[in-house]
């Protein structure tokens, strides 16, 4: 599979309700010392990243759906980081069944807001990390299947059951987030079976790896050791930098 960066429109809508399916069977399986356990996320345990995706949820629907916003008092990466510890503080007064219990509730009113958007409508909220101020929807609903879907990944890394890796999930994620990179020269990404061309012409390096090496890299779950030792460069190696680098979430 070959695609050209920003080569196509990506229409993630009918995934949001299959995905939420998932994660409801993958949390009314956990045991009580699995929504203990560490994530990838930082110093988020299970039960945190759950929190983290009801919160998400719930902004989602309250400023799209509602119109209800708030203004952000500080600049972009420190409001948004203080919205999530500020929530993820608070949620710790909840229990892992009542966290379920409201995302099976935010989880559908959320899904069927992304499947009535028009994909070509300008963007509720412009995605930062890839570079532009103004995107149409389909990029937007795109940056949510994101969220739903690394997160997910999250816990599901954490509690030892299988990850989200099949061309369902994986092909669109991919696609999707990709469109943080922006090489300085022709470079070529392939992920297992996917190939991805940034800029015109002849690459002047390729980057090779695997799946789980891709989200976890894209995802900003690997350290730059960590990367290194799970990628194959061919060609210049400081132009790989732009890959390597590419965080297709706000950090």
């Amino acid at each position: 599979m070959g695609e050209r960066y920003h080569s196509r429109v990506i229409d993630t809508r009918n995934l949001f309700g299959p995905l939420h399916a998932e994660l409801m069977s993958l949390l009314r399986g956990l045991a009580p010392a699995d929504w203990e356990k560490p994530t990838l996320a930082g110093a988020w345990r299970v039960r945190d990243v759950a929190a983290h995706l009801l919160d998400t949820q719930l902004r989602r629907l309250s400023g799209q759906r509602d119109g209800h916003r708030l203004a952000p008092d500080r600049p972009l990466v420190d409001y948004i980081n203080h919205l999530n510890a500020t929530w993820v503080a608070a949620a710790q007064r909840l229990s892992p069944r009542v966290i379920v219990d409201l995302l099976a509730v935010s989880g559908p009113a959320v899904a069927a807001l992304m499947e009535s958007l028009p994909l070509h409508a300008r963007a509720f909220i412009p995605v930062a990390w890839a570079g532009e101020n103004e995107w149409q929807n389909w990029m937007d609903i795109g940056r949510e299947y994101t969220e739903w879907w690394h997160h997910q990944m999250q816990i599901r890394d954490a509690a030892g059951v299988p990850l989200l890796l099949h061309a369902k999930w994986f092909a669109p994620l991919l696609e999707i987030s990709v469109r943080a990179i922006r090489p300085s020269a022709p470079t070529r990404l392939v992920v297992d079976d996917y190939e991805f061309s940034f800029g015109d012409g002849a690459p002047a390096v390729t980057i090779r790896t695997d799946a789980d090496t891709a989200w976890r890299m894209l995802f900003n779950a690997l350290s730059r050791e960590q990367i290194a030792a799970r990628v194959i460069i061919e060609g210049d190696a400081t132009l790989a930098e732009s890959v390597l680098r590419a965080r297709s979430v706000m950090v």
